[in-house]
């Protein structure tokens, strides 16, 4: 019985570190809208679409991780990913709404732009 739980054990540390192989990218800095400038939110949009593009990069990591680990994967690696893969979305949604939302400040502020 202790060779079958040190086999388990093994077995879900490794699933573990597959888990991790896949880097969650760093957060883009979004200007206040209402003082930046123009080139501030240029900048700040090339941000996002590069951090849209790494966290796409990202979720495809996640699959490919949760897909190796097959039918076989301890259900608590299954609920990592499908954790880890739920809150990549969600940033991502938080990230463009709040640089939808500094937009909108930057165009009230600068109507003429």
């Amino acid at each position: 019985m202790k060779a079958f739980a040190s086999c388990c054990l093994a077995l879900a540390s490794c699933f573990a570190t597959a888990a991790f192989a896949c880097d969650n990218p760093p957060m883009v800095a979004i200007p206040d809208g209402s003082v930046a400038s123009l080139d501030e939110m240029v900048s700040a949009q090339n941000g996002v679409r590069e951090y849209m593009a790494t966290m796409d990069e990202y979720l495809a990591c996640l699959n490919e991780e949760l897909e190796a680990g097959g039918e076989d994967a301890p259900a608590e690696f299954k609920s990592l990913m499908v954790t880890r893969h739920n809150s990549a979305v969600t940033e991502m949604e938080t990230v463009a709404a709040a640089f939808n939302e500094q937009l909108g400040a930057y165009r009230a502020a600068n109507p003429s732009e």
